[in-house]
């Protein structure tokens, strides 16, 4: 008999705690679910497809990345450059395993998720695929380089803009932690320069410093922020040096290497001395940063730097179409 009262009242109050549950108010089930923003990614042919959701939907997030997660992916990508498309495979299958949905087109990935990471590597498919995410209104993050020129680079901040739809770009490379410093902690004082360097590898269907230079030109304006006024570059197979003036009078220079170890770094001088910036820190300093971005919808770098960035290196590109002359920044966007 007791046995039998105490299966009743176990089952009567599972079925009162299902009822409450059950009678809570849909808004109130909504909003939790709602919690977690859900990224969306296009392009699974770089390593930063699977690096960054790895740092997304691992059981225990670090606290700035907690709240998000991957849920789904479209793979292409790269079409055209081997070394890219031919990564798609296995990086589907890493992300398969982290929990991602892969799609069939970005429209269906879109309809799935809140943010998107656009990955895609290659440059002359970024604008058909920004597109795409501006017309459904969803922040993006979209990775170097923004396009394969820097005609395309300006119509997709423009488009954006005219949409309202949050954009951000940046190289990991920005937020090594003296860079960082020397900009918003004033670790040198005013800084007087800059020397940047990282690995210029080409990629024939870019302008030579979008494809990998970008890192090391991504440092030196983390550096002397914006306001570049012409360029000066000098090349030969193994390397490039790009010679920046700055409308204050200030000089800025990139080193871009095709040959010995790859590594990235420079120095930044300031009338309170001169720092070394160190080495590489990986992706997770970038990965905070869009995670900031997509709960404030507000880009930490400004729209104009990282335009300046891509005008910089295709007037590079000219300079050395006219043997090493100095081109006009304001020129050449005009």
């Amino acid at each position: 008999m007791r046995s039998s009262r105490r299966s009743f009242i176990k089952k009567t109050s599972a079925i009162g705690a299902a009822a409450s549950f059950g009678s809570l108010p849909f808004s109130l089930l909504a909003n939790e679910r709602a919690e977690v923003i859900r990224i969306g990614i296009i392009g699974l042919d770089t390593s930063h497809s699977p690096a960054f959701t790895k740092l997304f939907n691992t059981e225990n997030p670090k606290p700035e990345l907690a709240g998000f997660r991957v849920v789904a992916a479209y793979p292409h990508g790269s079409r055209t450059i081997k070394s890219s498309y031919d990564r798609i495979p296995g990086y589907i299958e890493q992300v398969k395993e982290l929990g991602v949905e892969i799609t069939d087109s970005i429209e269906s990935m879109l309809a799935k998720v809140d943010v998107v990471l656009l990955e895609t590597n290659d440059g002359n498919r970024r604008l058909e695929q920004a597109r795409k995410v501006i017309a459904t209104g969803k922040p993006f993050f979209i990775d170097k380089p923004v396009a394969a020129s820097f005609k395309d680079t300006k119509t997709i901040y423009q488009e954006a803009k005219a949409a309202g739809v949050p954009i951000f770009s940046a190289s990991s490379l920005r937020y090594m932690s003296n860079a960082q410093a020397v900009r918003y902690e004033n670790k040198i004082g005013q800084v007087l320069g800059c020397d940047a360097f990282s690995p210029a590898v080409l990629e024939p269907s870019h302008p030579d410093l979008f494809w990998y230079g970008i890192h090391g030109v991504e440092i030196l304006f983390t550096v002397m922020g914006p306001g570049c006024e012409s360029v000066t570059r000098f090349s030969t197979a193994d390397t490039d040096v790009v010679v920046g003036h700055w409308k204050d009078g200030r000089i800025g220079t990139f080193r871009g290497t095709r040959a010995g170890k790859h590594e990235y770094g420079g120095t930044a001088f300031g009338v309170e001395g001169n720092l070394v910036l160190g080495q590489y820190e990986g992706y997770e300093p970038l990965v905070v940063q869009i995670a900031a971005f997509f709960k404030t919808k507000k880009s930490p770098v400004e729209d104009a730097e990282t335009l300046e960035i891509y005008a910089f290196m295709e007037a590079a590109d000219e300079s050395k179409r006219r043997g090493g002359a100095k081109v006009n920044l304001a020129d050449f966007v005009g």
